[in-house]
């Protein structure tokens, strides 16, 4: 599987081979045996690779885009899937992006919305957390500004 990995994501960067062994310190003949399955890079070139591409090392070496139907996502971004709207504007957030943010029966969620860029759903607390951080910016600036 990384090696499929490997060659889509150096075809998708426009990479040559000789670009990703320059990259990371390797040689081209590694990057070719790498992409074909013959050997496999090891974890300290796996982690150049990771960051080389923009991904998660797990995603590197883990991903299946037979499995989802779609390339690696970068590091950070996901694509959980698609959720039908219910009657009543209910969604089941699918269980992967349930464990990946740690979310679980009871929590507390804010939906934002704009009109041009969408919808985005996060943690009641940690948006409150971070409004009250911006709150007590505003207000260190407006004491610096008395002064």
């Amino acid at each position: 599987m990384i090696n499929e990995n490997l060659l889509t994501l150096r075809k998708t960067k426009r990479f040559s081979q000789e670009d990703v062994a320059e990259a990371i310190g390797v040689s081209r003949q590694a990057v070719a045996k790498w992409e074909s399955g013959e050997t496999t890079p090891d974890i300290t070139n796996c982690m150049a690779l990771a960051k080389l591409y923009g991904v998660s090392l797990d995603d590197l070496v883990n991903y299946s885009p037979v499995e989802t139907g779609i390339g690696i996502p970068p590091k950070g971004k996901h694509m959980f899937g698609i959720v039908r709207l219910g009657e009543k504007g209910q969604i089941v957030i699918p269980k992967r992006a349930r464990e990946v943010f740690h979310l679980k029966p009871g929590d507390s969620l804010v939906v934002l919305g704009d009109e041009a860029q969408g919808i985005a759903i996060t943690k009641a607390d940690d948006f409150l957390a971070m409004a009250k951080r911006v709150a007590g910016m505003m207000q260190e600036d407006g004491e610096n500004a008395e002064r």
